[in-house]
């Protein structure tokens, strides 16, 4: 593997880390919303990672990852006993998204070390080649 493809592989993990982000960000947006008239709430969302070929050439090239797909959580949503709101239903319940904001913070700081450490690695990765060019210049 050519210290090239490091930049490709920490490249890939940094998009996909930053897609994480953004759908963590938006669940937590949605932590308190309310189902709509359509009786349908917001469901949490969660990013499934796949590992990718990237830099492929002539059969050679390294492992990075991708965001395969972004799925709903189908766990029921948070009803509350609420009969003056207007959202309540027939029997006065209220129903919440099913985001919960405790795991979607613990998610965040994942994401976000994950982001950081790539980030680390593209910079190590640039500082060596920098020295390997000093190395020749002398």
């Amino acid at each position: 593997m050519s210290m090239f493809q490091i930049f490709s592989i920490s490249g890939s993990a940094v998009s996909s880390q930053s897609q994480r982000l953004n759908v963590v960000a938006s669940n937590l947006a949605n932590v308190d919303t309310v189902a709509g008239p359509d009786g349908t709430a917001y469901k949490a969302r969660q990013v499934v990672f796949q590992t990718a070929l990237v830099g492929a050439t002539d059969d050679q090239g390294s492992a990075g990852v991708k965001v395969s797909n972004i799925t709903e959580d189908q766990a029921p949503g948070r009803r509350v006993l609420d009969p003056h709101h207007p959202q309540a239903d027939a029997d006065g319940y209220v129903t919440y998204s099913n985001v919960n904001a405790v795991e979607e913070m613990v998610n965040m700081i994942s994401a976000s070390r994950s982001y950081q450490n790539n980030i680390e690695v593209m910079g190590t990765a640039k500082s060596l080649l920098l020295k390997t060019l000093q190395l020749g210049q002398s």
